[in-house]
Order: C-alpha cells, then sequence, then structure tokens
C-alpha cells in the first residue's frame, strides 16, 4: 500500500482509534474489542509497554485492518514502528525526522500541531496528513476559519473529541478525526453499537 493510499484509506474511514495502555494485554483486548466493533484504522500508543509487539499480533491477527503507531517521537522510534507492521505514524508534535524516516520505509506520517505557523511547517515538510493535537484548545468552528485560510491541510483534530462532537469537525473540513478509550469501554455490544453510531454519524455529516 502506497502513502497517499493509507491517507487516502484514513480519510475515507474517518475515523482513527486511538490505543494507549498500561500494559499490552490490556492494549490487545481495547483494540481486538475496536477491530470486532468495525474500526478499520487503529493506531497503537508506544506509550503502551510492548507496543510493537502488540502491532505485530495486530498485524498477523488482523491483516485487513489499518494499523499504525502513536506517539512516534523519534526517528528510531519511527523505524522500530515500521518494522512492528505500523503503516502510518502520528505524533504530538512536529519532527522532519520522523516525517523522513517514515516516508523512507513508506508509511504516511501524521505530526501534530497546534497553531497555524505550524501547520504550514508541516505541509512543507510532506506530512501525509496532520494531527490538530489537543483538539480540546480548538473547536470545529475555529478549524474551519484556520482551514479557510489553508484548506489545503488535511487535518485530524484529535484529543479531547467526544462520540457525539466528532461529526461536527468532520463537517467543518477535518478529514478524520482521532479518538481514544472512550470508543471501546464497555462490553463488546456497546463498543459495537457506539462505533457503528460514530461511523454512521460522520457519514451523515459528509452528506
Amino acid at each position: 500500500m502506497y502513502r497517499w493510499q493509507i491517507a487516502s484509506t484514513i480519510a475515507e474511514h474517518g475515523v482513527v482509534g486511538i490505543v494507549r495502555a498500561t500494559d499490552s494485554q490490556s492494549a490487545r483486548q481495547r483494540a481486538a474489542a475496536c477491530l470486532h466493533a468495525g474500526l478499520e484504522v487503529l493506531e497503537v500508543s508506544l506509550t503502551t509497554p510492548g507496543a510493537t509487539t502488540v502491532l505485530r499480533e495486530l498485524r498477523d491477527e488482523y491483516p485487513n485492518a489499518l494499523l499504525g503507531a502513536g506517539t512516534v517521537l523519534d526517528a528510531t522510534s519511527a523505524r522500530l514502528a515500521v518494522d512492528a507492521g505500523a503503516r502510518f505514524l502520528v505524533a504530538p508534535s512536529l519532527h522532519e525526522e520522523v516525517i523522513s524516516t517514515g516516508h523512507r520505509y513508506g508509511a504516511a506520517v501524521l505530526p501534530g500541531v497546534d497553531t497555524p505557523s505550524e501547520l504550514v511547517r508541516a505541509l512543507e515538510s510532506g506530512a501525509d496528513a496532520i494531527k490538530l493535537f489537543p483538539a480540546s484548545r480548538w473547536t470545529p468552528e475555529s478549524m474551519r476559519d484556520v482551514l479557510a485560510a489553508l484548506p489545503q491541510a488535511p487535518l485530524v483534530p484529535t484529543g479531547g473529541v467526544s462520540v457525539d462532537r466528532a461529526p461536527d469537525w468532520i463537517a467543518n473540513g477535518a478529514v478524520a478525526v482521532g479518538m481514544g478509550s472512550g470508543l471501546s469501554e464497555g462490553d463488546q455490544a456497546e463498543a459495537t453499537e457506539r462505533i457503528s453510531g460514530l461511523l454512521r454519524g460522520i457519514r451523515q455529516a459528509r452528506g
């Protein structure tokens, strides 16, 4: 899969599920709950102990899922994540070495930005999409104002995006949203209902 196909799949799906846990077993359980519920794009945060092992296991068990790594802070972490099966890399900040390393090995990269100046730098650095982080410091409307000046920016608001408000971000121009542990809370039936409703809301927001 080429980088443009990876970015296109993220945009088409509209949601990047984020798995972050205090141990690898919990991470696998949360990931499985999301994937079984119909989520097709998932990142495992490298803050999770054994994150690369979790990625390898998920890659083998769910070959059709688009898996990525989150909280990628340097070139070494980027290479290890790609070797473990990550096809996209997400960072909370903007580091050109993460972008260049990810691209060298075929991964799409979504660096984190919080200002229009950082957003422009990310575009100049070749970001495949851009994580607007933390989204809690923005609103869908303020993001739309930035996109009026920079309509070429493929933004993925992350950090504080709720299931209820996710469609608002999409309706105001985001290509996708990043969402964490709230997706997999409760039992499998609850997770499935929540994720199904989220995906349905995103489709409706796109018209």
